[in-house]
């Protein structure tokens, strides 16, 4: 449904000079602002006070102002250029980008950012007094480049990701995109203030929606195809990296660990809903039967079971009996679907919890110490290597939470591993062709109730071993910490994501972990916050922020250019998908 504008067609042919003028001046005001002050005192978010020292939020926004008028003025560059038969290989490629289009998100997103800024500083600092002329400015600035971008014709489709480029020019993007990210993160890691990462989000969402509506992200994405092996290896080295970033931060290496660890967890339930289409909402029993298994074989003075064998034995225990949990619930009621199957995971997932609470000793065997947990859990000591010391690198010091995290990215690249081949095999396909149509696979000679029984236990395996490994980072188990919320937030990561992928899911579960550490200064709200944004993930982009191309096709069947377009890549995309 299209929703009412007073910009109509009509209004924009007209007014179609007037926009880009509009929108070009704009964007160089905001941009020029940044070197005035916006708030009255230095303690609203970082010290947006002084008169040509602009704070790093301040360049953040001067970025998003220039990128606007770049936007803008490349309605006059490309045809001047083109007449005097300047750059034409450059010159071709920017045919094929939607400038236009970037213009029109942009021209939104700066608006949204300055607004999201001066509601800050008026919170913090305590009215709106205390925003000073600059800010003003900048608000001024911004209305002008919405509404010269609102007057901009819709421009041509962007087909980008069509264009080819050398390898190195791909390989030098692909290093490029990822420092950035790294960068974006150590810093919004290391903010304090919550306004201060709200505006960070509120950045990083703008550049993307630019990138997406310009047609540079599907570039962008057409590329990682062509070098999956180099992002693979990049995305993985860039994560080795960060710790080194944190100048030994446990407070921030905490975080990060905990972001691998859900997302871990996430990709093996990304196995049961991504692939094979079983709705499970009692996932989060694996990775709490992961965790209580190594606990109690862990050597804590609470362990109840005398066996102490080395923690790669503990692990692989662990995400064994995870999947004979997974068998043992999926037997009887993988018959079942739809809502059924969601009913019966969300019982089995209370079950378990209160399970573990009643195995205390009295209403059953003394086995977890009921509600107590068990506490205490020492730091793992692999091949003489102490988790628990601090290790001094090239000067940074790196404390427990950073060697735990290096374990976690290694569990991780295993599970990515076991993913991405599953899914490219013929079980995958078996999967895909369950969630297609269950019935159709059934009567091709698929055998649905074992793929399905596969698809349970492996996802449980996975979620094991990271259970396993989180019992030693959080030194204590308990069934409080196992609630149905967690599987909600689980699903929602693979969901928010983009099911049936890994970078999508990984950066679902990144979000959704990381965000409410950093949103504190909102806790009564943060549920409220995280309903609206899946409410709009699910308006906006149903298929999840980094989705594969058979989900793209479900969601939008109905536009006949998507569909021509990846149609075209079909063959390849069937080898590729799901990285």
């Amino acid at each position: 449904m299209r929703i009412p504008t007073i910009f109509t067609p009509a209004l924009q042919k007209r007014y179609h000079t007037v926009g880009r003028v509009l929108a070009l001046a704009g964007g160089l005001l905001f941009a020029a602002s940044a070197y005035l002050p916006w708030a009255y005192s230095g303690d609203a978010l970082d010290d947006m006070s002084y008169l040509g020292g602009p704070s790093t939020l301040q360049f953040l926004g001067m970025f998003l102002g220039l990128i606007l008028a770049f936007c803008a003025a490349m309605g006059w560059i490309e045809p001047w250029a083109d007449a005097r038969k300047l750059f034409p290989p450059l010159l071709r490629i920017s045919k094929r980008a939607g400038w236009t289009r970037g213009a029109k998100a942009t021209g939104i997103g700066v608006l949204v950012y300055i607004g999201i800024v001066l509601i800050a500083i008026t919170l913090e600092l305590g009215g709106l007094v205390t925003v000073e002329w600059g800010g003003w400015v900048a608000l001024v600035a911004a209305l002008a480049g919405f509404v010269g971008s609102r007057l901009l014709t819709a421009g041509r489709q962007p087909s980008l990701e069509r264009a080819r480029t050398a390898p190195w020019v791909d390989i030098v993007a692909i290093a490029l995109v990822l420092l950035a990210g790294l960068m974006l993160a150590a810093y919004a890691l290391n903010q304090v203030d919550g306004g201060t990462f709200v505006v960070i989000l509120a950045f990083a969402g703008v550049l993307t929606a630019f990138l997406l509506r310009s047609g540079i992200g599907g570039w962008l994405s057409a590329v990682s195809r062509r070098h999956r092996t180099v992002l693979v290896f990049s995305a993985f080295a860039v994560a080795f990296l960060f710790p080194f970033t944190q100048n030994g931060s446990d407070a921030n290496m905490s975080i990060a660990t905990q972001v691998l660890i859900f997302a871990a967890t996430a990709v093996g339930l990304n196995i049961v809903v991504g692939l094979a289409g079983l709705l499970d909402l009692g996932y989060i029993a694996f990775l709490g039967a992961g965790a209580f298994t190594a606990a109690t074989m862990s050597q804590s003075a609470f362990a109840t079971i005398g066996w102490k064998p080395p923690f790669i034995v503990v692990m692989l225990i662990a995400g064994l009996v995870s999947a004979t949990l997974g068998l043992i619930i999926g037997s009887p009621t993988l018959r079942v679907s739809g809502d059924y199957l969601a009913i019966v995971t969300l019982a089995f997932g209370e079950i378990f919890r209160i399970t573990m609470s009643n195995l205390d000793g009295s209403d059953g065997p003394d086995l977890v110490h009921g509600s107590s947990g068990i506490p205490a859990i020492p730091n793992l000591n692999l091949f003489g290597f102490d988790f628990g010391a601090v290790h001094v690198v090239a000067g940074i010091p790196l404390g427990r939470f950073s060697n735990y995290f290096f374990l976690m990215l290694l569990i991780m690249a295993v599970i990515v591993l076991v993913f991405t081949r599953l899914n490219h095999s013929r079980i995958g396909r078996g999967w895909v062709a369950i969630r297609e149509d269950e019935k159709a696979a059934e009567a091709m000679g698929v055998n649905v109730f074992g793929l399905k029984l596969l698809a349970f236990a492996g996802g449980a395996f996975l979620a094991g071993l990271a259970g396993a490994v989180k019992a030693h980072v959080d030194q204590s188990v308990t069934p409080d910490q196992y609630i149905f919320l967690e599987s909600a937030f689980l699903l929602a990561a693979v969901v928010l994501g983009g099911m049936g992928t890994v970078m999508g899911v990984v950066l679902g579960a990144a979000l959704l972990k990381l965000v409410p550490e950093k949103l504190r200064f909102v806790n009564e709200y943060r549920m409220l916050l995280f309903g609206l944004l899946m409410v709009i993930m699910m308006r906006v982009r149903p298929e999840g922020m980094i989705p594969n191309q058979r989900r793209v096709l479900e969601f939008h069947a109905d536009d006949e250019d998507l569909v021509d377009e990846i149609e075209e890549d079909l063959p390849y995309e069937f080898a590729e998908e799901g990285s």
